[in-house]
């Protein structure tokens, strides 16, 4: 036998057999054999590469804290995985700001566990990009934020250590997935935090939480060192108390990092500098198929236009659109997120055939977890799973690659729309916050976890900017208003924002 890595053994010829079953192949002895003796060769060349030493982005701060999981009475909310701090640079736009991040991101030396039993204890050694520039502006790192179990529910209550209870009220939850960041920079536990949206997991927290949360367009923010579900659909960004601060949020995380796959030319504004345009200089598209869904409740939908109404008070131009193909973007999410998402799991959740930095530590903690301890997935990754590779086996991707092409029929659509009018409003979700229910069965779990994407998801597939802002409250609770604007135009999303938040008094 070929003298090669003890982690690189070749494959035994029923191994071979067994591998070339799932491509479909029916192999004769000889090519069995034949194939043994090859691939014994082929794989000389990896004792080499285990040789090598690969680049990987510096960690640039070094004085770490790791910090503690605080109990209930420090973080009542269940907002924290753990308290840290990690100071960045002695000055800066963020000078003075202490940063939660949700805790999918990569903190090199502060434990990440993705909301899940499968990572505790995993212990990442390099930084985010956005990490980095959050501290190079001034930040110091105070909190990693709690999650959905890798982040798959909308809910708020499906992290492994349980519910994060809506800062609002705590007989409901605070939205997912990025439930931490809405909480504890609602009770301003953190001054500013970073989520992460694959189907609203920004907006919809926000939206529950009453605070602003925005999903920038797609690829302008790097995601290098963030864990992912879909390269076309993965997006970070800020939430906050008010739409200034996530814009100079923006300003700072945005731009190519020269890492993240999903990112080509990535055109950028100064969006601090775009604020303070008057409501007279907005002309909205309030979107007729944003109303009225089937799990949309009457005092949302009455809450939203009335702010409209507010807002056209105040100045703005306000019209009625039409895009009735918005009915079929969660359709669309489906045929795309179930398939995509499995084929990131079984790449370890770092993907393939992109150019860019692959965190091999991540890849090697992800491929042991899931390998052990599959049986510890969310209810919904196990679901996700076995749809998505039924899917995938069964009608050889068909509908993932007609999902696709559908999208960039969706983007047009929504396009076109924006052609008269600067954003398209309507409710951020269908209804307001959950209440806590510990007695839930499998399938109201499930039915919860995703029952409030009608109009967050489609963005994320066609990769529209959009960003949720109180609009005020129905029965007591927080509902959101989300404006979308067009692509890599995140100014113009923030600027209308702004103007609606400086100018309608929503009083939560």
């Amino acid at each position: 036998m070929s003298d090669v890595p003890p982690n690189v053994d070749p494959p035994t010829p029923d191994e071979i057999r067994e591998l070339a079953e799932q491509h479909h192949m029916s192999l004769s002895d000889d090519e069995v054999a034949d194939f043994t003796a090859i691939i014994d060769g082929m794989l000389d060349g990896y004792e080499r590469i285990d040789q090598l030493s690969a680049p990987t982005p510096e960690v640039k701060y070094h004085t770490r804290d790791p910090g503690y999981k605080p109990d209930t009475a420090e973080d009542p909310l269940n907002a924290f995985v753990r308290k840290c701090e990690v100071q960045g640079a002695v000055d800066g736009p963020l000078d003075g700001y202490e940063v939660g991040l949700k805790d999918s991101v990569s903190l090199a030396g502060v434990e990440m566990t993705l909301g899940s039993k499968l990572f505790e204890g995993y212990v990442p050694s390099t930084d985010a990009t956005i990490v980095t520039r959050l501290l190079d502006a001034g930040a110091t790192i105070t909190g990693k934020l709690n999650m959905e179990d890798m982040a798959l529910s909308g809910s708020g209550e499906l992290s492994a250590t349980g519910p994060v209870l809506n800062p609002r009220d705590t007989d409901y939850i605070a939205g997912g997935s990025s439930s931490g960041s809405a909480a504890a920079v609602a009770t301003g536990d953190v001054d500013v935090a970073i989520g992460g949206d694959q189907g609203g997991s920004i907006r919809i927290p926000a939206s529950w939480s009453g605070i602003v949360g925005h999903k920038p367009t797609h690829s302008l923010v790097p995601y290098t060192g963030v864990a992912g579900l879909g390269q076309s659909f993965d997006h970070v960004g800020p939430m906050c108390s008010t739409v200034e601060d996530c814009a100079l949020l923006l300003d700072v995380i945005s731009g190519a990092d020269g890492l993240d796959p999903r990112q080509g030319a990535v055109p950028t504004q100064h969006y601090s500098e775009a604020l303070g345009v008057e409501p007279v200089d907005v002309t909205v598209g309030v979107l007729a198929e944003g109303f009225g869904h089937e799990q949309s409740e009457p005092g949302v939908d009455e809450t939203v236009r009335s702010a409209l109404d507010a807002f056209e008070a105040a100045g703005a131009e306000v019209t009625e659109v039409s895009v009735p193909m918005h009915l079929d973007g969660l359709p669309i999410w489906n045929a795309i997120g179930l398939e995509e998402i499995t084929a990131m799991v079984n790449a370890e959740c770092v993907g393939h055939y992109g150019k860019g930095f692959y965190d091999t530590q991540f890849a090697d903690a992800f491929g042991r977890a899931r390998r052990a301890q599959a049986d510890d997935y969310l209810t919904t990754m196990k679901l996700t799973l076995i749809a998505g590779q039924y899917l995938s086996d069964e009608y050889r991707g068909h509908y993932y690659a007609k999902g696709q092409n559908l999208a960039r029929k969706l983007t047009a659509a929504y396009d076109e729309a924006l052609e008269d009018v600067d954003v398209l409003a309507m409710p951020t979700t269908p209804q307001t916050a959950h209440e806590v229910d510990h007695d839930l069965s499998r399938v109201e779990v499930i039915d919860r976890a995703l029952n409030m994407l009608a109009n967050t998801a489609p963005f994320d597939n066609t990769g529209h900017p959009a960003i949720s802002v109180p609009a005020g409250e129905a029965d007591g609770l927080p509902v959101g208003l989300m404006f979308v604007s067009d692509t890599f135009d995140d100014a113009t999303a923030l600027a209308s924002a702004h103007a609606f938040e400086q100018h309608v008094d929503v009083s939560i």
